[in-house]
């Protein structure tokens, strides 16, 4: 029990953190890696066709992709997206540092990149100087949170001080050569290295299913092929038992989709219900929508009823809900002034965190009519056996869908019985899938 244990501790944390430095964040759980670093690397490699290298300083997990729209993206310290700028900011800094001398000063490396830049056809600055220098200083202190830089001497933020201040940096150059996962050196183009980073090998089916449950809180039947949703209806029992003893994942099987839950909350970097104006009101909203759109009679094709993923949204129906929400809870509830002033930057946030939770969704091709699919990509399921048909199952054309997972966030609606009422008794009903 303890093996098993220490094992599941160790690969929760590099699915979590997939660059784990000896003397990072996690050094008092570097030592399991170390320990269980073969067994890790034949279960990762096996389960998912995630490669992993542990060295004497650090671990990295290589993950896959799982195609366009799926990344998850980095971060600013002030909690604002990184933009398409400041990922070449990154790029830009890596290809210069793998080379780099192990100690330098900050102005060498900022004309290192200036030069690579200028090399690559690359236009650092983005509005204005001051804009281009903070873009710069978020893709360094990026690096330093992963280790790759290490502020010996002053700070990277230093590029940004108006009298161009100075730092001593030191750099891990095998940090930096680890730290990018796709396969670069085949690539063609950037949406090249996307479709590549997200082919599941010769494993096929199998590996990519077992990527999404892993990867997204939830994976809807249509986003997956013939093939896949034949290997996962013939499999989810005892992939459900692999997942448990692997990672302490708990699968939730139901009609339109399966998701894998976390008892500890740990393996996400996504939380509804959660703090902040987006989080409550994102959660208000899905709760509407779901008491509003629910189709009245839903089932499975297996027991004749008609399987439901997705429900349009009417247009302008986010827009009134918001509307409802800031008049009845934006003040009382101290949302931020900048949201309650300004509905479409309320509705633009809120959606991508429901788009992220695969909650909603753009209408649009699937994975399940052969969107995104990797060149050669076998999909076909078993012959003669009958696969789900998801045909139909969500609304096409344009505009927002309401996903089924989005019920599991239903009202808890409380009922007050009169022949009870008097004895102080409550009735709850939780609305049904």
């Amino acid at each position: 029990m303890a093996l098993a244990a220490e094992r599941r501790t160790a690969a929760r944390l590099l699915l979590a953190h997939p660059l784990v430095a000896s003397d990072g964040p996690h050094a008092d759980l570097f030592p399991l890696i170390r320990r269980h670093a073969d067994w890790l690397g034949k279960r990762f490699q096996q389960v998912l066709g995630y490669r992993l290298l542990v060295d004497s300083s650090f671990a990295r997990l290589f993950k896959a992709g799982l195609g366009a729209g799926s990344g998850h993206w980095l971060e600013r310290s002030t909690g604002t997206p990184f933009t398409p700028h400041t990922y070449a900011c990154l790029a830009l800094a890596l290809s210069v540092l793998v080379t780099a001398p192990e100690q330098m000063l900050l102005s060498h490396l900022v004309a290192d990149i200036r030069a690579a830049a200028a090399d690559a056809g690359v236009e650092l600055e983005e509005t204005g100087r001051a804009a281009g220098k903070r873009t710069l200083v978020a893709a360094l202190r990026q690096l330093v949170e992963w280790g790759v830089l290490i502020e010996t001497e002053g700070q990277v933020a230093a590029i940004a001080q108006e009298a161009g201040g100075e730092a001593l940096i030191t750099v891990d150059r095998e940090l930096a050569r680890v730290v990018v996962a796709g396969p670069l050196a085949q690539a063609r183009d950037g949406a090249d290295l996307v479709r590549r980073a997200a082919d599941p090998g010769f494993s096929g089916p199998r590996t990519y299913v077992r990527r999404m449950l892993v990867e997204t809180p939830v994976v809807h039947l249509d986003e997956l092929t013939d093939g896949e949703r034949d290997w996962l209806r013939t499999r989810q029992r005892r992939e459900a038992q692999a997942f448990s003893e692997l990672l302490g994942l708990e699968m939730e099987i139901r009609a339109e989709g399966v998701a894998l839950v976390d008892p500890e909350e740990e393996l996400t970097d996504l939380h509804l219900p959660g703090t902040g104006t987006v989080a409550q009101a994102a959660l208000l909203l899905v709760e509407r929508l779901v008491e509003r759109l629910r189709p009245q009679e839903p089932g499975h094709p297996a027991t004749g009823g008609t399987l439901v993923i997705g429900v349009a949204v009417p247009d302008g129906l986010v827009d009134e809900v918001l509307a409802e929400l800031i008049a009845e809870y934006g003040q009382r509830s101290n949302w931020q002034r900048g949201y309650l002033e300004d509905l479409p930057s309320l509705r633009e946030a809120v959606l991508d965190l429901l788009v992220r939770m695969r909650l909603m969704a753009r209408a649009g091709q699937l994975r399940a009519e052969g969107e995104g699919l990797p060149e050669g990509y076998v999909e076909e399921a078993s012959e003669g056996r009958t696969v789900t048909d998801v045909h139909g199952a969500r609304p096409g054309g344009d505009g927002w869908v309401l996903l089924a997972a989005a019920a599991r966030y239903a009202i808890l609606v409380t009922m007050r019985p009169a022949a009870k009422a008097r004895q102080g008794t409550d009735v709850q009903e939780e609305l049904p899938l």
